[in-house]
């Protein structure tokens, strides 16, 4: 039997997704402590992509990356109040979540600056700030790597 999956899956094989996160630190305190990662309802459609497997890389504003984990449950719902809404409009809850096991979680941030030139999905390096001003999305295997290796050596 052959079984066919989105472009991400092929042929019964699951390769992996890579995702750059954005927060503050306050809700990166809770991604750590609670192990889950969440999302506004206008993201709704963006987290359902984000299959079991899949990798996190957290980018916790300003310019730091936080660590990296992997994803271990379906997205799925969940409105209680967990992250802070500072920054945002005030009854925001990002309530469409997937929870999450660390995979590379350094003592301190890493600086993003050294990384931007390095970074393929960062096109234009000199208004690459214009890429982070979303929820996630997603990056290519060699990012990921990249961002791995220095995140590891932490």
């Amino acid at each position: 039997m052959i079984l066919w999956f989105s472009h991400v899956r092929f042929i019964g094989v699951f390769m992996a997704g890579y995702w750059l996160c954005v927060t503050n630190e306050r809700n990166w305190n809770v991604v750590k402590k609670r192990k889950v990662w969440g999302v506004p309802a206008r993201n709704e459609r963006l987290i359902k992509r984000v299959k079991k497997g899949d990798f996190l890389v957290f980018y916790v504003s300003p310019k730091r990356i936080g660590g990296i984990f992997r994803v271990v449950s379906e997205p799925f719902f969940d409105d209680s109040a967990l992250f802070s809404s500072e920054g945002f409009s005030s009854n925001e809850r990002f309530p469409h979540r997937v929870k999450i096991e660390p995979v590379a979680v350094p003592k301190k941030f890493v600086e993003f600056d050294p990384l931007i030139t390095k970074l393929d999905f960062i096109v234009n390096k000199e208004r690459w700030t214009g890429y982070l001003r979303r929820a996630m999305l997603s990056i290519p295997e060699k990012d990921y790597k990249t961002i791995y290796e220095v995140v590891r050596k932490k």
